[in-house]
C-alpha cells in the first residue's frame, strides 16, 4: 500500500468540514487484474450544490526537489484513475487535491495549460486551517 501524502489528513479533514462523508481511505480502483489505490473516496449525498456527488481524491504534496517530476507523476496517476473510474465507477469524479501554497506558487499561467488541456478537477486546501479554499472543475 502506498504511503500517505504529507497533506492527506489535512485534505481529509477539509472534506469532512465541507460536508463530505469519507467512504474509503484509501479508495481501490479494481479493473480485471489491475488494482489502483487512490487516496480517498467521498460522498456528499444531500448538498444543494453537489447533490448526490461521489468523488475520488488523489492528494499530492509536490514536495520533491523537482516540481516538474511531481507534476508528471500526479498527472499520470490522475489520467489513469480517471480512465479506469469511467469503467468501474462512472458516477465518481476524480479530483487532484493540493495545498493552497503549492497551487499559488506553481500553477501560474504556464501550468494552467496542463490543467485546461487535461481537464483536471482540483481541490485547493489551506492545509494549516484544514479547509477547502477552491474547487476547480
Amino acid at each position: 500500500m502506498p504511503a500517505k501524502d504529507t497533506y492527506h489528513d489535512a485534505v481529509k479533514n477539509a472534506l469532512i468540514k465541507d460536508g463530505w462523508t469519507i467512504t474509503a481511505d484509501p479508495y481501490f480502483i479494481i479493473y480485471k487484474k489491475l488494482k489502483l489505490v487512490a487516496d480517498l473516496g467521498a460522498e456528499r449525498p444531500f448538498s444543494a450544490e453537489r447533490e448526490g456527488e461521489k468523488i475520488v481524491v488523489e492528494v499530492k504534496s509536490f514536495l520533491s526537489p523537482s516540481f516538474i517530476y511531481d507534476l508528471e507523476q500526479a498527472l499520470g496517476q490522475y489520467i489513469l484513475y480517471r480512465n479506469f473510474l469511467k469503467r468501474t465507477a462512472p458516477d465518481r469524479q476524480i479530483y487532484l487535491a493540493m495545498s493552497q501554497r503549492i497551487y499559488k506558487v506553481n500553477f501560474d499561467e504556464t501550468f494552467q495549460i496542463v490543467v485546461e488541456e487535461n481537464q483536471l478537477k482540483l481541490i485547493i486546501v489551506d492545509t494549516d486551517k484544514e479547509v477547502i479554499t477552491k474547487w476547480i472543475n
